[in-house]
């Protein structure tokens, strides 16, 4: 089985055979992978009303019934405050949420999902499921459940989320 990575371990061992790469074998994979799925997850978004990132913040609020404030939303995205802040100014203006003033902070907002809002999130993480199951095609179920657990365990120590 070859894929970029393997031709660029090849290179590298020719180059550098002091050196131990499996880690970049590992994480170049990954890092390919994300790469990749994210082109993937563009290409399926393109019919529709959100980008990739505005749709991550739909998905976050869907699976979220009471709402975040910005701040969360900024975490459970690993974005910026100001891309954030640009992509709930979106996605309201587009009807898709909506902005409350918190009770005992007027400066504190909470931002909850629209009915269209979360109509559309359902309908495009439903589509996105099918991407990732087109994706992962080659591995089989008892498979699947083993990178996870494998990802699971190294992403643990560094998520902050």
């Amino acid at each position: 089985m070859s894929d970029a990575v393997s031709r660029f371990l090849r290179s590298w061992t020719r180059l550098r055979p002091d050196l131990d790469l499996s880690t970049m074998a590992a994480m170049g994979r990954v890092l390919r992978l994300a790469a990749l799925m994210n082109n993937i997850t563009d290409d399926g978004l393109a019919g529709a009303e959100v980008t990739r990132p505005e749709f991550e913040v739909l998905a976050a609020l869907r699976r979220s019934p009471d709402g975040l404030r910005p701040r969360q939303l900024t975490r459970e995205t690993i974005a910026s405050g100001a891309s954030t802040t640009k992509r709930l100014t979106r996605l309201e203006s587009a009807g898709l949420i909506t902005r409350t003033p918190l009770e005992r902070d007027r400066r504190e907002v909470q931002v909850r999902l629209t009915d269209r809002g979360r109509t559309l999130a359902d309908t495009l993480f439903a589509a996105q499921l099918d991407r990732e199951a087109t994706v992962l095609a080659p591995l089989n179920t008892d498979e699947r459940a083993q990178l996870a657990d494998l990802l699971a365990r190294v992403l643990a120590p560094i998520d902050r989320a």
